[in-house]
């Protein structure tokens, strides 16, 4: 029940934030009068923002107030965020200046309504900075690892997850655009504003039934300390015999409401730092619990895979800037009376993808478990790798639909009017949008189950922040990218290949390249996930039966206590026997 009720959350919070993003680019040349690139660029630097933020709200959940208190307090950020756009886009004040619809020029926003806009924005990004994060993670924790039933509904978790963001995020992509190109952009914003207060609003009438985990401290600090420990003791070898490394007994973690990690042969310049070697224990700057040690390695050995994931986050920022920008450029009609908003193209992404997770959920992995016994049927690597593939041949087939577009455009001498329409149906863009969404059931779902899974069990709200700070990397190398080849290809007199004008652009070399890019990006994945380990199940982290079934006898006599109320901070919530303020 506690899961079905943050995953109805998402529906709403989705359907508020793609409200917004889906159609950004849209708004900004429109109503702001940007440019193409620059619209693209300004989104991508938002869209970096947005997924960058969840580093600080992971530290915060982690070090200071927990998950359950961060959400709540950044979620009234949020909200915050929403109120400022919707005012900025409703009252005549606040609202540019309309351009005549044959205008070459229009008259330029003010710095006012520029400044109050993106003020807007860049608060509603810190909001997700401190939902996005702990939302996934609360829902996860909702699942008892040691209750054989709850771990094998949490290995769907994470498909369902992605089907309620993608649901509420096909809502947005569909009614709420309309709405805001046919109706008006104040409707449009306040109904995704009213849908996110809602949100928030279901998510608190849960809190009573919510599972709440002790934060576990400074995880930078912990990470941080087994690093200083081992460099000084860098002459100290370790000991062959992992036993006389420092450790505390497996029932000081149980009672702490945490489990121990076993020392493993990885990194093992690291293990230094839990080596006695006279060591005072009094100082964790000095000498680490061999956990600690494991907790670094487990967060080290993420980073090369984290770094992969630089450039999917690149591919997919595509989607919400210059493939609705193409969308713009294409006969858009069904039927003599009505025509899709570009920004609605977005929805076939979130079509595809719901049906592929389903797809993937209830087909692919019984039919997978067949051959590999693994409740996953696969395992999250190979379901990224196959993410990757798909990619590149997404990018594929996006410079070729754009060729065969430019072809059309100067086949009929619209090259000089960058309002023009080719004489082409929208539609031989849904290969790229639809090839999409199924890349994003392989790799955008994988990639979060990824990073919860195999972070430190103390460490997840950090996990799941690099899961989406690879996503605002991504945007930002997009932004980058983006610049550079326009300003390189447009030198000595050439035609760059990306202009304000899309029919005397080159957007096909533009996408290649991308694909080159993927290409080269997968190579790297395949030799870095060839070469990673995953970590143990918790059910393994206890050394013996003995421990593990003091650990059950302490679980069954430590329940999860109630939230009393919701009005005060702090509050205290009793995790395993012990209380978090």
């Amino acid at each position: 029940m506690e899961s079905l009720l943050i995953s109805r959350y998402e529906i709403f919070e989705r359907m508020a934030f793609y409200g917004i993003s889906s159609n950004l680019v849209n708004y900004l040349t429109s109503k702001l009068h940007e440019g193409t690139v620059t619209s693209a660029r300004n989104v991508n630097n938002w869209s970096g923002a947005i997924w960058i933020t969840p580093i600080l709200g992971a530290y915060i959940a982690d070090t200071h107030w927990g998950r359950y208190w961060t959400f709540t307090v950044f979620s009234f950020i949020y909200i915050l965020g929403m109120v400022v756009l919707t005012l900025a886009v409703s009252l005549p004040s606040l609202r540019p200046p309309e351009c005549a619809k044959n205008a070459s020029l229009c008259e330029e926003a003010s710095t006012l309504q520029v400044g109050v806009f993106y003020f807007g924005l860049y608060v509603l990004a810190l909001g997700t900075g401190g939902t996005k994060p702990n939302i996934s993670t609360i829902g996860a924790d909702q699942f008892d690892e040691f209750e054989a039933k709850e771990k094998a509904q949490k290995v769907s978790f994470f498909n369902w997850w992605m089907f309620s963001v993608f649901f509420g995020s096909l809502f947005a992509q569909t009614f709420l655009i309309y709405i805001q190109e046919y109706v008006g952009f104040a409707v449009g914003y306040a109904v995704p504003t009213l849908g996110l207060i809602i949100s928030v609003g279901i998510f608190l009438l849960g809190t009573p039934f919510y599972r709440h985990k002790l934060q576990k401290g400074n995880p930078f600090g912990r990470i941080a300390q087994v690093i200083v420990a081992a460099v000084r003791k860098w002459r100290v070898k370790v000991p062959a015999d992992a036993g006389e490394l420092y450790e505390w007994e497996s029932k000081a973690y149980v009672a702490k409401g945490r489990f121990p990690i076993s020392n493993t042969p990885f990194l093992r310049f690291l293990d230094k730092a839990a080596t006695k070697n006279g060591s005072s224990t009094s100082s964790p700057w000095r000498l680490c619990t061999v956990t600690q040690v494991e907790e670094t390695k487990l967060m080290i050995k993420l980073l090369p895979i984290w770094v992969a994931m630089f450039i999917p986050g690149t591919i997919l920022a595509q989607v919400n800037t210059l493939f609705i920008k193409q969308g713009n450029t294409l006969k858009r009609n069904m039927g003599p009376h009505f025509e899709i908003p570009s920004g609605c193209l977005t929805a076939f992404v979130t079509m595809s993808m719901l049906v592929s997770i389903v797809i993937y959920d209830r087909v692919l992995v019984q039919l997978f478990r067949k051959f590999t016994g693994k409740p996953r049927g696969i395992t999250i690597l190979q379901r990224i790798g196959i993410g990757l593939v798909i990619e590149i041949i997404l990018m594929v087939f996006a410079a070729i639909t754009e060729k065969q577009r430019i072809g059309a455009v100067k086949a009929h001498g619209l090259e000089g009017n960058p309002k023009a329409v080719a004489p082409l149906t929208v539609f031989i863009l849904l290969p790229q949008f639809i090839l999409m969404g199924i890349r994003d059931a392989f790799l955008e779902v994988g990639k979060l189950e990824f990073f919860y899974d195999q972070s430190p069990e103390s460490m997840q709200s950090i996990g799941t922040a690099l899961f989406a700070s690879a996503i605002g990397i991504g945007s930002f190398i997009s932004s980058s990218l983006l610049t550079t080849v326009t300003d390189i290809t447009g030198k000595n007199g050439h035609t760059s290949w990306v202009l304000d004008n899309l029919n005397a652009s080159r957007l096909y070399y533009y996408y290649a390249l991308l694909a080159v890019l993927s290409f080269l990006n997968t190579l790297f994945f395949l030799v870095v996930s060839w070469l990673y380990v995953y970590k143990r199940e918790t059910s393994e982290a206890f050394g013996s039966s003995h421990e593990m079934n003091a650990t059950q006898n302490v679980k069954q006599q430590q329940s999860y206590t109630n939230v009393d109320n919701i009005n005060g901070m702090p509050m205290d919530l009793k995790v395993h026997g012990f209380q978090l303020k």
